[in-house]
């Protein structure tokens, strides 16, 4: 398909530049494809009411780590400064990273990264350029492993703010709580899992007053996420890989959802993206463990989720075509226009939506 057709204006003021307080105060634009009314403007606090008792939810347990390294490559007299954001993990001592400006490094080049607090080899973490990719994508291996690699990532790198976010405005220390959802625990992530920024225990508890399950799962989300989309037709684009696992006890419990009538709703395209992923072989959902480069777009037939709870997308992303190959592309279109004009907050720290499948045959 035309990437164009996945275009739309967005004036930046719609842009989320912290998320609202409380965190399930936030704005929820409920989707019913063919409904009456197909549109319905609602908050985050009103979930349960939309779902039914039996219903499953589906979290990711995802943790963003400080992946934003900022430092120096020596080469001779000449110094350049480079900013690394780390994307998705080769080895106990190794991370492949996106790398700017990626023209100032070639394979063997040493870069220092941090120096400026007194934790880590007095403040500073070391890495060889191993190897290249496309697109600013170097193979960085560092001179620590293990664990004390990722307590020197901790130490030295910074909260990578997505970059509509950080365009307008720096780090700060409320960004450590407020870019990590209440479920994290599985260290791992460049980026959160944006719909579970909205639960609360007060959400959480309503949902469970109202019989609707909570389950896993984990997809450490790369920082590709945030790559535009640059060719021409969605075919030619390449989806950048990310680690992901779902248990045979979160199998066995969505399969239990489904076979009595129930809905597994996903919370995040994350969620939805590593579950779709271990529902591709001839028996459906099984147990996963391993990388996932899924790329859905509209003509993809889900396979394991009912419903979707996301947030609004940036426009000719991969996630704005996953919820068109979802809901309908003209159904999200209408449905972003109506968000646009009734001041819903967009990415990251904005408002939600909830999303029901298409009808048979209305997926354009």
């Amino acid at each position: 398909m035309r990437v164009d057709l996945f275009d739309f204006e967005l004036p930046n003021e719609r842009i989320a530049l912290r998320p609202a307080r409380p965190r399930d105060s936030a704005r929820m634009l409920v989707v019913k494809p063919g409904g009456s009314p197909e549109l319905t403007d609602a908050g985050v606090a009103d979930l349960a009411s939309y779902l039914e008792p039996g219903d499953a939810l589906v979290f990711n347990d995802t943790k963003v780590i400080p992946a934003q390294l900022e430092g120096t490559r020596t080469r001779g007299d000449a110094v350049a400064k480079i900013s690394a954001t780390l994307h998705l993990r080769a080895g106990q001592d190794r991370w492949w990273a996106f790398v700017r400006p990626a023209k100032k490094l070639v394979i063997g080049d040493r870069v220092r990264f941090g120096g400026d607090n007194e934790t880590c080899l007095s403040g500073t973490l070391d890495a060889t350029v191993s190897d290249k990719g496309d697109a600013g994508e170097v193979l960085l291996v560092f001179d620590l492993s293990g664990p004390a690699l990722d307590d020197a990532i901790v130490a030295v790198g910074h909260i990578p703010l997505p970059p509509y976010i950080a365009q307008k405005r720096g780090e700060d220390g409320q960004d450590k709580s407020d870019y990590q959802t209440i479920f994290a625990e599985r260290a791992g992530a460049v980026a959160a899992p944006t719909a579970g920024l909205h639960f609360t225990p007060a959400l959480l508890k309503s949902l469970e007053d109202r019989g609707i399950e909570q389950h896993r799962v984990t997809l450490h989300v790369g920082a590709g996420t945030f790559l535009p989309v640059k060719t021409e037709e969605t075919e030619t684009h390449k989806m950048h890989a990310e680690w992901g696992e779902v248990s045979v006890e979160t199998v066995a419990a969505l399969k239990a959802v489904k076979a009595r009538g129930n809905k597994v709703v996903s919370v995040g395209t994350t969620s939805l993206r590593i579950l779709e992923s271990a529902s591709q072989g001839p028996d459906g959902l099984q147990p996963f463990s391993g990388e996932t480069s899924i790329f859905i777009t509209p003509g993809y037939r889900f396979r394991t989720i009912d419903a979707l709870m996301t947030n609004f997308h940036l426009p000719r992303s991969t996630l704005f075509m996953l919820v068109s190959a979802f809901a309908g592309l003209d159904t999200m279109q209408r449905a972003y226009a109506h968000a646009i004009e009734t001041n819903y907050r967009f990415y990251s720290y904005g408002d939600g939506s909830l999303l029901f499948p298409a009808l048979a045959g209305d997926e354009r």
